[in-house]
């Protein structure tokens, strides 16, 4: 008999909120003393106020600096891999990324295979890996948002496209989160409504995720504590982080979309989006994220407004959103109060509602605001159709590191399933 779990681990980066905050970047790699520095951001970037305030902090403060500018937004195996060679080529004390969460998790990977070199595969979760822990302490990595989405100046989790098998898989250890998160309103004021809108998005999924995730005493006890997973299932402490992500969303995601000027919802976003990471990044996300990764990677010809892209791409938010729906319907029967919660923080009427009513109540309440912020109908949208799902199913089997953390067991059948109910959702 498998012995269960009995605690979980509380870990995120330390994080400064702030307008303006962006600038005192320098200040504090000078104050370690840190002399170079390898900052990374993408191309749509490099030229707007969040990238320049940075670098000027940098050189105010006498700290040197080598700039990557090409990360790829939703990045792949390759590009991660052309960003590991670029921060090798000269020794550097510290690392500063300056995006979304492809630039972090670009960033926290370069970090990784410079201070710990492996075969590529090494450290990648298994099954696609072999999900080696980090052996021992990264360079410090200053982490400064620019969207209000994934949350990743809060965890130890990185995300990319694994191209041989085209799906997202990614890495996973405490000890890549890095160590400030500096999250500044001002940031998101170049931020695109189409971006804001699935980066939103992803915040409201990470926090219905790791809420309804299964509880940490339901996971396997590891061996050694080195190897207790950074995604738990749910608990006591990521609860708050998450409910009061969703209580954000519900207020101010729609504003935040219709006016980009409105800094009150932009504020309130960031917020939400480092509390839900702080959730999520102890609890774990579910199916949602487990199924989204295949539709990143096999999409072939559909690019979402408002990005800046030479390549088909589906935003994280979007490909994640688009299968919660039909998700919450299947999970709801395993945990009907969490699921009806959830639904009441984000505006639902759930007084009466029975238990046989949980799924129902809150894939609706996410579909007003899918409606609401102008998301495709469905995969069907995006150019899939049931001829492709068996290979989105066979992308999301590999998924363990998150699918393992559903409420209800979902193998290749109640896959299929999931995915031809998404396929058109009104």
């Amino acid at each position: 008999m498998v012995a269960k779990e009995f605690a979980f681990e509380m870990a995120a980066s330390s994080i400064r909120f702030g307008a303006g905050s962006t600038r005192e970047c320098g200040a504090d790699l000078a104050e370690m003393g840190v002399k170079r520095v390898v900052v990374f951001t993408d191309p749509g970037l490099v030229r707007l106020p969040p990238v320049v305030n940075a670098l000027e902090s940098l050189e105010q403060n006498g700290v040197a600096f080598r700039l990557f500018d090409r990360v790829r937004v939703e990045p792949s195996s390759d590009s991660v891999q052309q960003a590991i060679e670029f921060a090798g080529a000269e020794p550097f004390d510290a690392v500063v990324a300056v995006g979304g969460g492809s630039t972090i998790d670009t960033a926290k990977i370069a970090n990784l295979y410079n201070c710990w070199p492996a075969d590529f595969l090494d450290y990648v979760n298994q099954p696609v890996g072999k999900g080696k822990p980090v052996p021992g302490p990264v360079k410090p990595l200053i982490a400064i948002p620019t969207t209000a989405g994934t949350g990743s100046e809060t965890t130890g989790v990185a995300i990319f496209d694994y191209k041989p098998l085209k799906a997202k898989t990614g890495i996973a250890h405490r000890r890549l989160k890095p160590m400030l998160g500096i999250v500044d309103p001002e940031n998101t004021r170049t931020l695109p409504p189409a971006v804001a809108a699935s980066s939103g998005l992803d915040v409201l999924c990470h926090a219905v995720e790791s809420y309804t995730a299964i509880p940490y005493t339901e996971r396997p006890r590891p061996e050694r504590p080195v190897l207790r997973p950074a995604y738990q299932g749910s608990n006591p402490i990521s609860d708050l982080w998450s409910l009061e992500a969703l209580r954000l969303c519900a207020a101010f995601i729609r504003r935040a979309v219709a006016d980009p000027s409105d800094d009150e919802a932009r504020r309130s976003m960031l917020l939400a989006s480092s509390y839900a990471g702080i959730g999520f990044g102890n609890a774990g996300v579910h199916l949602p994220h487990g199924m989204s990764y295949p539709v990143s990677g096999l999409v072939r010809e559909w690019r979402a407004a408002g990005y800046h892209s030479d390549h088909a791409l589906v935003p994280h938010g979007i490909s994640v959103i688009l299968n919660a729906p039909a998700v919450f319907r299947f999970t709801a029967s395993a945990d009907p109060a969490r699921h009806l919660e959830a639904a009441r923080v984000l505006g639902a009427n759930v007084d009466r509602a029975s238990a046989e009513d949980a799924g129902r109540i809150l894939a609706d309440q996410l579909i007003r605001i899918m409606r609401d912020l102008s998301m495709p109908n469905g995969l069907g949208a995006l150019g899939y159709t049931s001829s492709d799902i068996p290979a989105l199913v066979e992308g999301t089997l590999p998924q363990h590191r998150v699918t393992k953390l559903a409420p209800r067991a979902a193998g290749p059948e109640e896959l299929a399933r999931l995915f031809e109910d998404s396929l058109k959702i009104w």
